[in-house]
């Protein structure tokens, strides 16, 4: 009787979230004047940051970085220029986050060669990429480790603290198994709000890992990622993607680490964390040997999320896909869908596609990703626009109509001529698009 119970509770809670899920206007971004755009960050005012193609940069992977307001649109931010390196009017940037108070966390290549080869931030240029911190419409570089080259920042909290990754001098030929040309073990970094290194943090040394890199950071200094060796966990961006085996982990901010266990298999990621304490991320499930979303509490561990139906992949991606009230989004992969998946939305431990709760009219044919959303419930998003083009975009929740209203009928994979070149670009952003 306890079980019979039990189930119609759950089985009205999920019916109750079902309801109580609002309708989405969505909005396009736009673009730098090229082709493409994707959104990343989102903020407590809804400013976002993302990487979008200029008119020279035509190739799908090429961006700069940008931030998109609602009083100014999209502005772009450049990249780190002549003030303090040479001038490179071809190097590729993209914004990771904006904080509260409007600071920008910015990973940008350098004129510069790398002198090993590597291609850090995977443009495929092999140039020097360091992280950024742009103020005000100045940037400034963020400081590399003792006998590194290269660093990525991945996000920015509310107090201006910057999370990400950076080359150690420490050098290991097995990186380049899962990372291309990559000769150098790297580590999590947090930098301080004035630009400092604040801490490096530790691999899981008691699984005998020697990499590592965080993702997001919350307001309490807590920072989740992944730690394993040079030879299973690829580097982020899309690097990521080749990852045979890692560790999800949270480190607090003493620089603790903590373990946060798998659905049983070997590829664990941790790719966001609110100021809860709740984690998400992908585990990989012997159960179907597909990646699953996962959520974390210390209360109950590591818990299953599901998959959405189809899919390969079902990912709350990098950097701030679960917001303090507990919301989730995130992407599917599919094989079997043209556009290679879609847009996601949690209801209680259910992946649902985000489509079907999009108000009609909209300028995309279909969502195809969430990468962050605040506590406001607005969500970054990406989509497949009416003349084929991948455009980052914006989807507010319009909490005064029924859950049934002005609903745009998702496409689930209908052909489009250009869904072929979407994938490509989508793969690009690792975590955040797979």
């Amino acid at each position: 009787m306890k079980t019979i119970l039990t189930s119609i509770a759950a089985g009205s809670l999920l019916a109750a979230l079902a309801a109580a899920q609002p309708r989405y206007t969505v909005i396009d971004l736009g673009t730098l004047g090229g082709a493409y755009s994707f959104g990343f960050g989102i903020n407590t005012a809804g400013a976002v940051a993302g990487a979008a193609a200029t008119p020279a940069q035509t190739d799908g992977v090429s961006s700069t970085a940008f931030l998109w307001t609602t009083h100014k649109g999209i502005v772009n931010l450049g990249n780190l220029g002549p003030s303090a390196f040479p001038a490179c009017p071809t190097c590729n940037s993209g914004a990771a986050g904006v904080g509260a108070l409007g600071q920008v966390a910015i990973g940008s290549e350098i004129a510069t060669l790398d002198p090993n080869g590597e291609d850090y931030c995977q443009y495929g240029t092999h140039r020097e990429c360091l992280g950024a911190l742009w103020t005000n419409g100045v940037i400034k570089a963020l400081p590399r480790l003792p006998g590194g080259n290269n660093a990525n920042p991945f996000w920015i909290n509310n107090r201006g603290e910057v999370s990400g990754h950076a080359e150690t001098g420490v050098s290991d030929p097995s990186c380049s198994a899962v990372t291309p040309s990559q000769v150098r073990r790297f580590l999590p970094v947090v930098w301080s709000p004035n630009g400092h290194i604040e801490r490096v943090l530790s691999p899981l040394l008691s699984k005998g890992d020697n990499v590592a890199y965080a993702f997001t950071i919350n307001d309490g200094g807590q920072t989740v990622g992944a730690s394993g060796l040079c030879s299973t966990a690829g580097l982020p961006p899309f690097a990521i993607n080749n990852t045979t085996a890692a560790h999800a982990v949270l480190w607090e901010g003493d620089g603790s680490v903590t373990d946060l266990g798998s659905l049983g298999g070997a590829a664990n990621i941790a790719s966001s964390i609110n100021n809860r304490g709740e984690v998400v991320g992908t585990a990989q499930s012997p159960k179907d040997g597909t990646i699953h979303a996962f959520l974390w509490t210390r209360r109950a561990g590591m818990l299953d999320y599901g998959a959405f139906p189809g899919a390969v992949a079902t990912v709350p991606g990098c950097c701030h896909t679960i917001n303090d009230r507990g919301d989730i989004v995130g992407f599917s992969i599919e094989p079997g869908n043209q556009y290679g998946g879609r847009a996601l939305i949690w209801h209680g431990n259910q992946p649902k596609d985000l489509n079907d709760f999009v108000r009609a009219p909209s300028p995309f044919v279909q969502l195809v990703g969430a990468f962050s959303i605040n506590d406001a419930g607005d969500i970054v998003c990406q989509g497949v626009t009416k003349n084929g083009e991948l455009h980052a975009c914006l989807a507010t929740p319009n909490r005064d109509e029924g859950p049934d209203e002005n609903a745009v009928p998702s496409a689930n994979g209908t052909d489009h001529p250009a869904a072929s070149g979407y994938i490509l670009l989508r793969r690009r952003i690792g975590i955040r698009g797979w």
